[in-house]
């Protein structure tokens, strides 16, 4: 061979090469491929062996985590349900024994009220006919979906909490887009609505000015506390465009109308739960309930919410494909609310410099270009969860052509690229429920400001993210991020009511573990009392 040839083949092999070296870099972390793989995944899926059904079961001797798990499940029917514990680390944080309790109780009535029981068969005609059977133990509060993923998960945690106070069974109006997302939680029994509840025509127009909801009869005094003929059911309107009337649910007394209904139908889109800790008439049954108070969501949610086995597939599918070799994964979730205020380089170095001051990710030396793979270094997965894609690209190639200055080898993933949130669309939501639970599999966790997103994440990991601060104009706030004080949901949109004094006031002043959320400061949040305020 001549010597032109020579060179010419060299020219050709040699990057080839090269990229294929660095493809096998670090024990299997691949930062070329991940990128919207959850679609491939979708598209891919396979029934589930038995392999997947019976193979993972090296499990924790707390796969039912701490009692807060039934055991008389069927273990095909929901895969998650006693595996995701091999996925995240075993929570410190155990359940107080009257939770445990209480669920097993919840549990017994539900499957004594639920659909297909006679007492449900008894209570929908009775309901139809107008006829309040104030005897009857089974009681319904029937929660309607509204806005994403993240608030409609985190609004059913609280509508559940209020169920378990008040004895009653809740029920799931779930609509299209949230098919096949979530196992049932309850043994024996499912908590979907029934598609033939007689007012469903009525719940796919309930708004917050409907007439027949809670505040709107209040506010025409068609409802008080000496009404003698109390309705079969009434709907209330906790969303984030609600009323002062509406929000007077938050009202000890106004609880004492309610306990009198038998159907509570409920659209809601917040996380309400920490108002419920401002009513003295649950006050004792919570303090048993949850000593801890920065633990709320994160046992209810992981007691709750069970990837479907179809989604739960495509977790473990992604995290094994390249998650699972890192020896430290990073999640960092990116939400833009306003792009006016949040351009893409301004957000980008915000991360940048929050990942640097909390030493989670290593700087690299941009003078530098990688020629040889490195290898000998700790390994790190960063997981980028954001509908725009620049994030992910920008700090991809970063790494990629770029060597660390601590010499630590880092990969860089995004499992979709929707660009836009589809909220409606059970597909996009597949992936979010996926990613959601991706992100709670991180050892380390950033989040976005005022993402419920992140809120679900963070529970169900029971973590401690470091929050990447709301900018309001386009310069970097200072300081950029700031490690969370509790990993509970902030409730965005409080009452500002207090019952008892009948007056405007700040009720996150009045009791000591209900203050101010650190993300958005007009919000509440549950922390430990023994906390420092932050």
């Amino acid at each position: 061979m001549t010597r032109f040839p020579k060179i010419a083949v060299l020219s050709i092999a040699l990057p080839v090469l090269f990229i294929l070296v660095l493809i096998c870099r670090d024990r299997g972390l691949n930062p070329f491929i991940g990128a919207d793989d959850l679609s491939k995944l979708i598209r891919e899926d396979e029934p589930t062996s038995e392999d997947e059904i019976n193979g993972e079961n090296q499990l924790s001797s707390d796969k039912l985590l701490g009692g807060l798990l039934a055991p008389n499940f069927t273990k095909r029917d929901c895969l998650s349900r006693y595996q995701s514990i091999s996925y995240r680390k075993s929570s410190p944080y155990v359940p107080s024994l009257y939770l445990v309790s209480k669920l097993r109780e919840y549990e017994k009535l539900h499957n004594r009220c639920g659909p297909d029981t006679e007492s449900y068969k008894n209570s929908i005609k009775d309901m139809v006919s107008g006829q309040n059977d104030s005897s009857s133990e089974c009681r319904y509060v029937v929660w309607i979906a509204r806005a994403g993923l993240g608030n409609r998960i985190l609004s059913i945690a609280s509508a559940f909490l209020y169920a378990l106070l008040t004895n009653r069974v809740l029920l799931i109006d779930e609509e299209p887009e949230m098919a096949n997302l979530f196992c049932e939680p309850f043994p024996n029994a499912t908590w979907l609505l029934p598609k033939d509840f007689p007012f469903m025509y009525r719940i796919s127009r309930f708004k917050q000015n409907y007439a027949k909801s809670y505040g709107n009869m209040l506010k025409k005094n068609k409802i008080n506390a000496s009404t003698e003929l109390l309705p079969t059911h009434l709907y209330l309107y906790l969303c984030n465009d609600y009323d002062h009337h509406d929000k007077l649910f938050f009202c000890d007394q106004d609880q004492t109308i309610l306990r009198n209904i038998p159907w509570l139908i409920m659209k809601s889109n917040l996380y309400f739960l920490p108002s419920l800790f401002l009513m003295s008439s649950f006050e004792e049954e919570l303090d048993k309930l949850f000593p801890d108070k920065e633990m709320v969501f994160h046992h209810l949610g992981r007691y709750l919410f069970h990837p479907s086995n179809h989604v739960w597939k495509l977790i473990t599918s992604y995290y094994k494909k390249y998650l699972a070799d890192a020896e430290e994964r990073v999640g960092i979730q990116i939400r833009i609310f306003h792009k006016n205020s949040s351009p893409f380089q301004q957000v980008m170095d915000q991360i940048l410099s929050c990942t640097d001051k909390e030493k989670l990710l290593p700087q690299v030396d941009m003078g530098k270009s990688i020629v040889a793979p490195f290898g000998k270094g700790k390994s790190k997965a960063v997981l980028i969860t954001s509908l725009i894609p620049s994030y992910y690209e920008k700090m991809k190639n970063m790494y990629l052509k770029h060597p660390t200055l601590n010499g630590e080898v880092v990969a860089v993933y995004q499992a979709s690229h929707e660009v836009t949130q589809h909220t409606m669309k059970n597909v996009h939501n597949q992936k979010a429920w996926a990613e959601i639970n991706l992100l709670s599999m991180m050892d380390v966790l950033v989040t976005s400001a005022g993402s419920t997103f992140g809120y679900v994440a963070q529970g169900l990991g029971g973590k401690r993210p470091w929050i990447l601060y709301k900018t309001e104009t386009q310069k970097i706030p200072d300081p950029v991020c700031g490690r969370a004080m509790s990993m509970e949901p902030c409730f965005h949109c409080p009452q500002v009511y207090d019952c008892k004094a009948k007056r405007e006031v700040d009720t996150a002043t009045i009791i000591p573990y209900l203050r101010h959320c650190d993300d958005l400061y007009w919000g509440t949040k549950l922390f430990n009392s023994s906390s420092q305020k932050p």
